[in-house]
């Protein structure tokens, strides 16, 4: 395993944000781990984040000059703090979130932030995906931004699960949309990481047992 995966999990154990028990996803799948970035509560915490996004994007798209979109709620901190990172990367990239209610007095409207103008090219900042749910919720939204286009996804996790079919829910989202998903680490990463440890047996034969039946094929 590569050494900057074995530190984001750990980072992630570390903050609470990785846990394992019994949990129900927004898709409504009873799942035996949960990534929860709602757990992310200290400036040091949200730094750390930020700069594996920053790593992350730094890889995958470079230098690439984009808009920075964080889905209410946990996307907000999400997409802030890749922002900082980056600029302390030398790309400063604007970024926006939206309401999760239309606000109808001062300035208005349903997002917050800069809001991407026609031609200009948009990079979603999220924790995981499971069914797909969040991200298509999140496109639906930002279908009212005329002549913007969304070149990729960023995400903590990728729990490679099924998506509406027995296809991957990130290869569904690649597919019906046209843009990659780049996760930092996957479930496959997770079970490499906690196989290290014997104590670790119960969780691992869970989320294998649950891949089983609900992995993508």
């Amino acid at each position: 395993m590569e050494s900057y995966k074995r530190e984001f999990i750990q980072f992630l154990q570390g903050a609470g944000v990785l846990k394992f028990g019994d949990f129900t996803a927004k898709s409504g799948r009873k799942i035996p781990y949960f990534v929860n970035a709602g757990m992310i509560k200290t400036g040091d915490q949200i730094t750390k984040l930020g700069e594996f996004y920053a790593r992350a994007y730094m890889e995958k798209l470079g230098k690439k000059q984009a808009v920075l979109y964080g889905p209410a709620y946990k996307g907000i901190s999400l997409s802030i703090s890749a922002a900082v990172a980056l600029s302390k990367e030398g790309l400063d990239l604007p970024f926006f979130f939206n309401r999760k209610e239309v606000k109808d007095h001062g300035e208005g409207g349903t997002f917050v932030g800069y809001v991407p103008q026609s031609g200009e090219e948009i990079v979603i900042i999220e924790d995981v995906i499971t069914a797909g749910t969040a991200i298509r919720e999140s496109m639906d939204i930002l279908s009212h931004l005329d002549g913007t286009k969304v070149i990729a996804t960023f995400i903590m996790v990728d729990r490679k699960e099924k998506g509406q079919t027995d296809t991957g829910a990130m290869k569904e989202i690649e597919n019906q949309f046209g843009f990659p998903v780049y996760s930092i680490v996957d479930v496959y990463d997770i079970i490499e990481y906690l196989e290290e440890d014997p104590a670790n047996e119960e969780n691992v034969t869970r989320i294998k047992n649950y891949l089983a039946v609900n992995g993508a094929k």
